[in-house]
């Protein structure tokens, strides 16, 4: 089978898709299937054994957004079935121009993501399906309905997100869940303890709300912060730590590799979630598959994967005096702490690459093949 795979971000990009795409193109180029990549990119990727073709992002959006489109038609006419996790319009102008056959796997709703961009909306994706964004809402919303429309199968890492994909009017027979796997390469060796420290990874945007995780921690005496990412609210985020006296106890350690995201969430005691609307982070995948438990707010389908009192502590999404009193409660109660760790790694036992990756093989084959 000849698989074209399309994602946005790649390695050393940090990110969901810049994790699952190289995963899944290893996969399959172990089974013995011709596999090729096109992504974007500040410059070339790394050699793979596979081909891996790219679009620099230093050019303008329309011409940057062409010539993807156009890359993806050309790369698509020697594949059997086009397999994206971004630049889902280009993916599909490009796939449907080569009348080849696309499978979506979506990360959030991609025209309520387009939209915080363009700064068309607030709140969260919930709010947004009512409606919002002027005219280019609409028309987002509408090329997002059209794109998934014409996909042969659409796979969410989530039943929240399912959920949503439905309301858009897609055929409930080409929609599934598939959880994010856990990582294909965990850290070789035990780590010690950091000592009374949390750990965040991800983008530092609005949608993460990290200002509650912040104020989370100036609650807890002696609880530390390492946050490894960047994004815009870096800056208004260090202001913030220096506001409420925490400054000392706040580390930003910038963007990561994602070996060092495991090897960071393994040496810390837990890892905290305050993001205001989220679908699956692979992050809390990634913290529970090591051993470390996840304080979180139930945003999206965080609450599918982190079960109150059984591998974390999951809070209601917004309610940050709650967040801290979590934080209190888990770094008060060794017991507690304790059983949580030890259910932590085999509460996503379930999601094993071979067993998430292996149904995507499947998939792919069965629509190459129609």
């Amino acid at each position: 089978m000849r698989v074209l795979i399309v994602s946005g971000i790649w390695p050393p990009d940090v990110g969901g898709p810049a994790s699952h795409a190289p995963d899944l193109a290893g996969f399959l180029a172990g089974r013995g299937h011709e596999v090729e990549v096109v992504t974007t990119a500040e410059r070339a990727p790394a050699a793979e054994a596979y081909s891996v073709r790219w679009v620099s992002r230093s050019l303008p959006v329309g011409i940057r957004h062409v010539r993807g489109a156009a890359l993806v038609r050309s790369r698509a006419h020697a594949a059997d079935v086009v397999y994206t996790t971004g630049m889902f319009g280009r993916s599909s102008a490009g796939a449907l121009w080569a009348r080849r056959p696309y499978v979506v796997k979506l990360t959030a709703d991609p025209a309520f993501e387009r939209s915080r961009r363009h700064g068309l909306v607030e709140g969260d994706v919930d709010q947004f399906q009512a409606g919002g964004g002027g005219p280019l809402g609409f028309a987002l919303r509408r090329a997002r309905d059209f794109e998934l429309r014409r996909a042969a199968y659409v796979y969410c890492p989530s039943a929240y997100l399912r959920k949503l994909v439905l309301s858009w009017g897609i055929s409930p027979e080409r929609v599934s869940v598939l959880p994010n796997p856990v990582p294909v390469e965990l850290p070789k060796h035990d780590a010690p303890r950091n000592g009374r420290t949390l750990a965040f990874a991800g983008r530092l945007t609005a949608q993460k709300s990290l200002g509650r995780a912040l104020e989370a921690v100036a609650s807890a005496e002696g609880v530390r912060l390492l946050i490894a990412g960047e994004g815009p609210d870096r800056g208004p985020l260090e202001e913030r730590a220096r506001e409420l006296g925490i400054a000392d106890r706040v580390e930003f350690l910038g963007a990561q590799p994602r070996m060092r995201v495991v090897e960071l969430f393994r040496a810390s005691d837990a890892t905290i979630l305050s993001s205001s609307w989220e679908n699956f982070p692979h992050t809390v995948v990634e913290a529970l598959a090591v051993g470390t438990p996840v304080l979180a707010m139930e945003a999206g389908g965080v609450g599918e994967v982190v079960h109150d009192g059984v591998n974390g502590l999951l809070v209601p999404a917004g309610d940050t005096a709650a967040l801290a009193n979590a934080v209190r409660r888990y770094f008060t109660d060794d017991a507690l702490r304790e059983r949580l760790r030890a259910a932590a790694a085999s509460s996503v036992a379930a999601y094993a690459p071979e067993r998430v990756f292996g149904e995507l093989e499947a998939t792919l084959h069965r629509i190459a093949r129609t």
